[in-house]
């Protein structure tokens, strides 16, 4: 993938392009996770350079990055699946601890195994357009949907009063905002279950709600 845009934070207007990162950008991508996600969120679970090298190699249409003045400033990164829904799953076992060696190359899911936009350059919508670059690869490879699990950042506010399912509900009817899922859902995201032990994530208290992205292109029985 290749794309050219003019991003935009109110203010300065900047050219960025998304593409397929590879082997020169690793460094880029593990410092840009390490803005991301600062502590509380364990320092293990940033890309190594193992893991990125598995990336580019099992399934290179499914590694992102956002390139503003040379420099990478956000990624996304996928892995095909067929899951079974009613079978409840965590980030370590769907993604293969990020190492995604357990992608299947005519998996029908494209599961979503992380997104990072670097703090300073968040108000340009750089994760909105990954994640739209991620459905027009679901679309092009014909799979049936995106799916991943969303943290719940602001859940670890109101865990005495309110359960996972009941919060996720609040956000979804714009009660409340959480900065993650409120996210997903302006990318067109949708619930379809909580999972519990989803990720090690002091702030989401563990849970996770799954959403996913259907292929409009795709017969749905």
């Amino acid at each position: 993938m290749l794309k050219h845009l003019r991003v935009t934070d109110g203010e300065r207007m900047l050219p960025a392009v998304i593409r397929n990162y590879g082997p020169a950008d690793f460094q880029g991508l593990i410092e840009v996770q390490a803005q991301s996600f600062p502590p509380p969120f364990p320092s293990e679970l940033w890309w190594n350079e193992e893991q990125l090298r598995e990336h580019v190699t099992r399934f290179p249409e499914g590694a992102l990055c956002v390139e503003i003045d040379g420099g990478i400033v956000g990624s996304m990164t996928g892995l095909l699946r067929t899951l079974d829904d009613s079978h409840p799953h965590d980030w370590a076992r769907v993604t293969d601890n990020g190492y995604i060696r357990n992608h299947e190359p005519d998996g029908d899911t494209l599961y979503v195994v992380d997104i990072c936009i670097a703090p300073a350059y968040r108000k340009f919508g750089l994760g909105k357009w990954l994640m739209q670059s991620m459905y027009e690869t679901v679309v092009f490879l014909g799979c049936r949907r995106l799916l991943g699990g969303g943290r719940m950042p602001g859940y670890h506010k109101v865990t005495d009063e309110i359960s996972p399912e009941r919060y996720v509900e609040q956000v979804v009817s714009g009660e409340r905002k959480d900065p993650v899922i409120t996210f997903l859902l302006r990318c067109g995201r949708l619930p379809v279950g909580i999972a519990a032990n989803y990720l090690e994530d002091e702030e989401s208290r563990g849970y996770a709600v799954l959403m996913e992205w259907r292929n409009p292109f795709r017969s749905f029985i």
